[in-house]
């Protein structure tokens, strides 16, 4: 598995393509795209949904003062679940 290093300043978007939508049936958030869909849980799709244009850090902070949870905690879950994405071309970082 390839090793990928998110920066601080790192900027998350969805990839061209990419929808995040709320399923009208389960109220779930999911991920569309030209291959198929993915179910988020919860915590990824709190993390998408700010991938509008903010940095990695600020995304991180928002997180960890909404869960009131260790900064250094939420910042390896976002990182993992960025980097998992960025993984499957979902995600994009600029």
């Amino acid at each position: 598995m390839q090793f990928i290093r998110l920066m601080d300043d790192a900027r998350p978007q969805l990839s061209r393509g990419v929808r995040l939508q709320i399923d009208s049936a389960t109220g779930q958030g999911v991920l569309l795209f030209p291959e198929g869909i993915m179910e988020l849980n919860d915590t990824a799709q709190d993390i998408l949904t700010r991938c509008d244009g903010r940095k990695l850090s600020d995304i991180v902070r928002a997180l960890a003062e909404e869960y009131d949870v260790d900064l250094a905690t939420i910042a390896a879950d976002v990182r993992e679940t960025l980097a998992d994405l960025q993984r499957r071309k979902l995600v994009e970082l600029t």
